[in-house]
């Protein structure tokens, strides 16, 4: 197409180029405007083909840029949708949330779930710091009644009763307080809520030479530091009547300090199996040593035998030898035997008896 162009501008400017020289024939300069004429046409054939060697790079660049920004831009489209995809999954990941936070909300509005769901954290805590010898879930005690969780250790305090509790309402009343009629009227109901938790695990589990403390788990961090903080009588009166506060925190404090004494206990129950297990070696050593010393002697009292079998052997070949050189002849005399006994042996030594 610009070369059709071009051709048409070149016929143009030889038409102008004629009509020029037709109008100066007269003058006698046709020869040399021809000249010119044919001169002009080769550069612009020679600018032609110039224009579309540039024209041909030109394009060429275009494309290789249009092909560079599309891969550019399909990368970017593919991040765009990973990253879209990221945040789908964490949308959907806090609509869950929000579900669970309900059903929690849900399940603590029940007093029944709500106790359920302290009991169920207490277990979680006990079971991922102690063997499950030291501990049993609902267990009865002596005077009959059910505790949630008895942890047993050796020697004092021994068994040690833990029992959930969770007065979550009393505690939502003093912080929807607002006037101090409010807050005084909640936090009396507060402390009665507390109190009877004090007096009902006091009288059910401690029991004379069976308990001597309690605890009351409590399944907020929340309310176990109101108490502690707002509430220094409730926490005496439970401590006179031999009953300690629990949350999560400390409760996993505790099941750990219990499981180190268990263990340490372990160890030195195996150390005293060791060191008993030394003492009946050592026990087998000396016997031993006994044995040998009898059977040395054994082998020393049979030597000496062997040896006495020996000499009496000897003698019996020397008279045996002798009775072969006696002379039967009447005229010679026969030689002297020798009639002396043997010489009496020493007792053996008494064989002692095998232990």
């Amino acid at each position: 197409m610009d070369g059709t162009l071009l051709l048409l501008a070149v016929i143009v400017v030889l038409a102008v180029a004629v009509a020029y020289m037709a109008g100066r024939r007269a003058s006698g300069e046709s020869g040399d405007s021809l000249k010119r004429i044919i001169e002009l046409s080769g550069r612009m054939q020679s600018s032609e083909s110039s224009l579309n060697e540039r024209l041909e790079a030109l394009t060429k660049r275009l494309g290789d840029g249009l092909v560079q920004q599309t891969e550019k831009t399909g990368e970017k489209l593919k991040d765009l949708s990973e990253r879209l995809a990221v945040i789908d999954a964490a949308q959907k990941n806090i609509a869950d949330l929000g579900k669970e936070m309900v059903g929690l909300q849900d399940i603590l509005s029940n007093k029944q779930a709500r106790g359920a769901f302290g009991e169920f954290q207490m277990e979680a805590l006990i079971k991922d710091a102690l063997p499950p010898s030291a501990y049993a879930f609902q267990a009865t005690l002596s005077n009959g009644t059910r505790v949630d969780c008895l942890i047993r250790l050796p020697g004092p305090p021994g068994i040690i009763p833990i029992d959930s509790k969770f007065p979550l309402e009393a505690y939502r009343a003093i912080q929807r307080a607002e006037t101090e009629t409010d807050k005084k009227n909640a936090n009396r109901d507060f402390s009665k809520d507390v109190g009877t938790h004090i007096k009902h695990i006091a009288e059910r589990y401690i029991i004379r030479n069976e308990t001597d403390w309690a605890i009351m788990f409590l399944p907020s961090e929340a309310i176990f530091a109101e108490l502690n903080t707002n509430f220094a009588n409730m926490v005496e009166e439970a401590y006179r009547r031999r009953v300690g506060f629990a949350s999560p925190s400390t409760l996993m404090a505790l099941v750990n300090t219990i499981g180190s004494i268990l263990k340490d206990g372990q160890m030195k129950e195996q150390a005293g199996l060791i060191q008993n297990q030394v003492g009946l070696m050592l026990n087998d050593v000396r016997l031993l040593d006994e044995r040998v010393g009898k059977l040395k002697a054994h082998f020393r009292q049979a030597s000496e035998d062997i040896e006495g079998i020996s000499i009496s052997s000897g003698k019996i070949t020397d008279r045996g030898q002798k009775i072969e050189d006696v002379q039967l002849d009447e005229e010679e005399t026969a030689p002297e035997l020798d009639t002396k006994p043997d010489p009496p042996r020493e007792a053996p030594e008494p064989r002692l008896k095998e232990v």
